[in-house]
């Protein structure tokens, strides 16, 4: 339960975190280190830091995908772009009547370093607020951001 809310935690605060972006210099070796044992051959595009974790941005198997290390090298999780289609049917249900004039744009798959999964959405509106969702992995709803206004910008 302790590794559970402390994921869930992880999760949420990466939504409101404002990520600083870093040059390659400024990686710990170890977290590079570790980013190469655990993604043979991946390129990272961009490191950000996020607290005191650094996230890789980097194509999995041709997949936006992103990777959270912390500063010793540790796996803290994954996320990984998917279809809006590929989330649970019971977050797509959730979504469909609970943000009734918001439309799902985006969703990731998150796994943490012990497997659990919970999915991110990100649904806007037409006068473009837009609003985070976090469900667990059968799709039960966790927690929401508040609609704020937001300036669309393709990643």
């Amino acid at each position: 339960m302790k590794t559970t809310i402390t994921a869930m935690a992880l999760c949420l605060g990466i939504i409101n975190v404002s990520a600083q972006q870093l040059k390659e210099a400024e990686i710990p070796a170890k977290v590079k280190s570790a980013f190469a044992k655990k993604y043979p051959g991946s390129k990272v595009k961009e490191w950000e830091k996020e607290g005191a974790d650094f996230e890789a941005e980097f194509d999995l198997n041709k997949v936006e995908s992103s990777a959270v290390f912390g500063s010793d090298g540790t796996f803290i999780q994954q996320e990984q772009e998917i279809k809006v289609t590929e989330l649970p049917k019971k977050a797509l249900d959730f979504c469909s009547t609970s943000f009734v004039g918001f439309k799902l744009s985006e969703a990731t798959k998150i796994t943490a370093a012990d497997g659990k999964v919970t999915y991110e959405t990100e649904m806007v509106q037409q006068d473009n607020r837009e609003l985070e969702a976090i469900f667990d992995e059968q799709g039960n709803f966790i927690k929401k951001s508040e609609p704020s206004k937001h300036d669309r910008e393709k990643d």
